[in-house]
């Protein structure tokens, strides 16, 4: 407003007045004067075409296949082991070594009782057969000649079944690998006394390749793990934070019965391991895909927000402006949604900064990326 240097001592009341009046209205004037808001800075995508994967997230923990505790059947003094803790073994490997003598002592002894008893036992089937002559021209009766066959049979089993039980004995003396796998810590060491089916076992051995992980689902998906379970319904494993690719497996175990007290279903999907990235007791994310929509029209998940009338986007106006776009969303994976009404591809939308718009607001485009 300019200043009006007017000598106000000669203006007459009425002139004065008029005066007083054009600079309140020059004021007002002044304070009238819009401002024009600065366009909002913001992100925006485009709506594309792609194929969808309709996943199930999961957090799963790693099992073996297969877990042995290894432990001695007869007792005695391990004189050796003949593996390191940790390491892999094969089926069939020899693990412990338990003091053989005492065992070959008693096979010995055996072999004598047989070798002291066949004679015996051949004299009471030659026994036996003479019993059968006289049975026949009526010297002996029946009742005598059965007992004596049945003293011979006895006499050549018994000794039979008592040398075939010390070679069991001493077979137990050298411990071998059930499976092969991976051994754990060790228990014992040689010289150590271990007593037969004793507790703590002498060493663990897991399976770990093949190897099994275990989670949980909501019951309302056990339809549709069902009806896939037959096709091989694959699943991928991630190791949180490793960096590593995800190991693949498939679902091959779906629990008997619904867990009432949380509503879950147990599942165990079967990996083949073979570079021994997954350990038992280890915690894994987990990816179930159950079918791939073709030809989805999908946008970046960041661009959906929630109303009070429901799921809504910023869909952007060829002349820089913002409309509110109501969106029915289906399936999302990979920072990806699919729409099911409401959008077409080709579209844009704001992706990041949508808390400064406003219907009909104009926006400066940051960045621009392709879903």
């Amino acid at each position: 407003m300019q200043r009006l240097r007017v000598n106000i001592l000669f203006l007459r009341p009425s002139a004065f007045i008029c005066l007083i009046l054009v600079i309140l209205a020059g004021c007002q004037k002044e304070k009238e004067t819009p401002k024009v808001k600065a366009p909002a800075p913001v992100t925006v995508a485009s709506v594309v075409r792609k194929n969808v994967p309709v996943e199930l997230r999961a957090i799963g923990n790693v099992e073996a296949y297969a877990t042995v505790a290894v432990k001695s059947m007869v007792s005695g003094t391990i004189t050796r082991v003949h593996f390191r803790e940790g390491e892999d073994v094969a089926k069939g490997a020899l693990l412990f070594t338990i003091d053989p003598r005492p065992f070959e002592a008693a096979v010995a002894q055996a072999r004598a009782d047989l070798a002291r008893d066949a004679a015996t036992a051949r004299n009471a089937a030659e026994q036996a057969r003479r019993y059968q002559a006289l049975l026949q021209e009526g010297i002996v009766t029946r009742e005598q000649y059965d007992q004596m066959q049945a003293t011979a049979d006895s006499l050549a089993a018994s000794h039979r079944a008592a040398v075939d039980s010390a070679r069991l004995q001493l077979d137990y003396c050298y411990i071998h690998a059930p499976m092969a796998g991976r051994t754990g810590g060790l228990l014992v060491h040689a010289g150590n006394l271990v007593k037969a089916n004793d507790s703590p076992s002498l060493v663990t051995v897991n399976q770990v390749s093949p190897l099994y992980v275990s989670f949980s689902l909501p019951e309302k998906e056990l339809a549709v793990i069902k009806a896939r379970m037959g096709g091989k319904l694959p699943v991928q494993a991630t190791i949180p934070n490793s960096g590593l690719p995800p190991e693949r497996g498939v679902i091959t175990f779906l629990d008997n019965g619904v867990d009432q007290a949380t509503g879950t279903i147990r599942v165990k999907g079967s990996f083949p391991n073979r570079q021994r990235r997954l350990w038992p007791g280890q915690f894994v994310n987990l990816v179930i895909t159950l079918d791939v929509q073709k030809d989805a029209t999908v946008v970046s998940t960041r661009a959906i927000q929630t109303g009070q009338q429901g799921e809504f986007v910023y869909l952007v106006r060829k002349d820089a402006t913002v409309e509110v776009r109501q969106v029915t969303t289906g399936a999302a994976a990979d920072g990806l949604t699919v729409i099911v009404k409401g959008l077409n591809p080709g579209d844009t939308v704001v992706t990041d900064g949508q808390l400064r718009l406003v219907p009909g607001g104009k926006i400066a485009v940051r960045q621009e990326k392709r879903a």
